[in-house]
């Protein structure tokens, strides 16, 4: 069997790991990297430490708005699609990515797995859920982290191909922690010594487009009990920028961490 996969930003590399390896055991892979993450923090760096196999091709899409994101990778999946022919298509999560993917595929009949299916916010303001929902109601195969995830999509109607499979993401720790252990220096090149510090991370657009929300969440930092190392994803720094928001208290940011390092640090 060839299965069509499509990944695009840190979480899916993480997901895709464990169940690329697993699916290269039988059968044959072809892995799209759409661009979403762009540079070596967000993107290289996770396939080399995970071990993931170099994409077959990359699709340069970058950042941008929404539509013409998702525009250009529904464009270049379909493209590929139609010449590689493929038996099934893999999604994970619910990024512009997963989206087109999903979009790509059902055009042509191509049948759709979507492993991290299920998860609702209910909250349609969210790029994220539009993209989770409209993914949910075209896949064939949906692989369910719990069994919240499995009730809500029995409320929306979806009862057949639904398969509860546990988080795929614990897989991946369990796959990497020995590792990251053994092998990051996070801790030594932050000078920081275990259980000393919280780690944080934000990135979701209804924090870091929203001064007063962003705003809330640095002040909370120097509020917190122990010392903060804020990993700052490159669009949250543009936003803490564009806001003038600085970091007070015993914040401190840095740069993105490769998969190992983040997690050393927690």
């Amino acid at each position: 069997m060839k299965i069509f996969t499509v990944v695009g930003a840190r979480p899916q590399f993480i997901k895709a790991a464990p169940l690329s390896r697993a699916i290269r055991q039988r059968h044959e892979e072809f892995l799209v990297h759409t661009g979403q993450h762009y540079d070596d923090a967000m993107s290289a760096v996770f396939f080399r430490q995970l071990g993931i196999p170099a994409p077959d091709v990359n699709l340069g899409v970058g950042s941008g708005h929404h539509g013409a994101q998702t525009a250009a990778m529904l464009q270049g999946i379909e493209a590929l699609l139609l010449q590689e022919k493929p038996h099934c298509m893999l999604v994970y999560g619910d990024t512009n990515s997963t989206l087109a993917g999903a979009l790509a595929a059902s055009k042509l009949h191509i049948p759709i797995a979507h492993v991290e299916a299920g998860l609702r916010s209910y909250n349609r303001a969210m790029p994220e859920e539009i993209n989770r929902v409209l993914t949910d109601h075209l896949s064939a195969l949906l692989f369910c982290p719990t069994d919240v995830a499995v009730n809500n999509l029995a409320q929306e109607g979806i009862t057949e191909g639904v398969i509860m499979c546990g988080d795929i993401m614990v897989d991946a720790v369990l796959q990497n922690v020995a590792r990251a252990r053994q092998e990051s220096t996070i801790l030594q090149h932050l000078s920081i010594a275990p259980k000393t510090y919280l780690a944080a991370t934000i990135h979701r657009p209804a924090n870091t487009d929203d001064a007063q929300a962003l705003q809330a969440i640095i002040d909370a930092f120097a509020t917190a009990p122990l010392p903060v190392i804020f990993a700052a994803h490159p669009r949250t720094q543009k936003a803490l920028a564009q806001h003038g928001i600085q970091l007070h208290g015993n914040a401190r940011l840095i740069e993105p961490l490769g998969y190992l390092d983040m997690l050393a640090l927690v």
